[in-house]
């Protein structure tokens, strides 16, 4: 039986990402998104709905989400779901909660003043693909130009 668990989302970070470091050095950032969708009702009049969703981004990623993002960001999330599920020590009820795990992420709108933000991807992967956001860079890369014309006497019957 085929399944498929994908989820994209653009919305606005609720609160200030929180990194944290396993003991082995592995980076952890939580954040909230707010989502918001507009409708009309029975009656005509538009409504707004928004939803709260709690994002969690691992290694590099959270680390890039913690430095470029900050409360009231707008981000595009692509991710998973994942239920989490333990047993509360206080009343001793069971509790679960319902929340993405990023695996891509987007940043979209104005970077914020400690220089983040500004529409770059943040690809997931392996340490050889370059996780530097566009605007990070110091120049962007020189144009190329259309290649030089080939001399008019050239032997084209060179054997390789």
């Amino acid at each position: 039986m085929a399944s498929l668990n994908k989820v994209f989302l653009i919305g606005n970070l609720t609160r200030d990402p929180e990194l944290r470091v396993t003991p082995k050095g592995t980076a952890i950032c939580q954040f909230g998104l707010a989502v918001n969708r507009q409708f009309k009702d029975d009656s005509g009049a538009t409504r707004d709905e928004t939803t709260f969703v709690d994002i969690e981004a691992w290694g590099k990623q959270g680390e890039l989400v913690s430095k470029y993002l900050g409360k009231g960001s707008q981000c595009m999330v692509e991710g998973r779901l994942k239920l989490d599920q333990w047993e509360d020590k206080t009343s001793g009820q069971k509790r679960s909660r319902l929340k993405v795990v990023l695996d891509n992420v987007q940043f979209l709108g104005a970077p914020r003043s400690a220089g983040g933000g500004g529409g770059a991807a943040v690809p997931s992967g392996g340490d050889d693909v370059d996780q530097t956001p566009s605007y990070e860079k110091s120049s962007p890369p020189p144009r190329k130009s259309a290649p030089p014309a080939p001399p008019e006497n050239i032997d084209e019957d060179v054997p390789f």
